[in-house]
């Protein structure tokens, strides 16, 4: 599986954000330390992490945030077994990778249960 947009285990980007928390510090680290993007900005009430693609992602705690009712985020990566491979050794758990007709995906929770994704697109816009 591999795509015409970009090769690799990392995040290229994201298609669609989401997730809140009760604890800001808790899925800053995860999405830090386990999916390795780097926040560009952080607050006591959430980070924004600025990717390579120029799309900002999001985690906040609002006041009346519930844990595992955010939207999640699906984030674009270049490869999808090697984006698999890593962030499952990094201690995330995703699924196995799904083909449909026009992408690869596979879907994994945070600490918090707000679902994510990582897709490759088949072919570029």
């Amino acid at each position: 599986m591999t795509s015409t947009i970009a090769s690799g285990a990392s995040i290229i980007g994201v298609d669609i954000l989401g997730p809140a928390t009760t604890d800001a510090s808790r899925l800053i680290a995860f999405y830090r330390d386990v999916l390795g993007m780097t926040p560009t900005k952080v607050q006591e009430s959430g980070a924004e992490f600025e990717l390579p693609d120029g799309a900002t992602f999001g985690v906040y705690a609002p006041e009346d945030a519930s844990p595992g009712q955010g939207y999640g985020a699906l984030f674009a990566v270049g490869d999808i077994d090697a984006a698999v491979a890593r962030f499952r050794a990094n201690g995330a758990q995703l699924s196995d990778p799904m083909e449909t007709p026009v992408c690869f995906i596979a879907f994994g929770q945070d600490p918090d249960g707000n679902s994510f994704g990582i897709h490759q697109r088949k072919h570029a816009n």
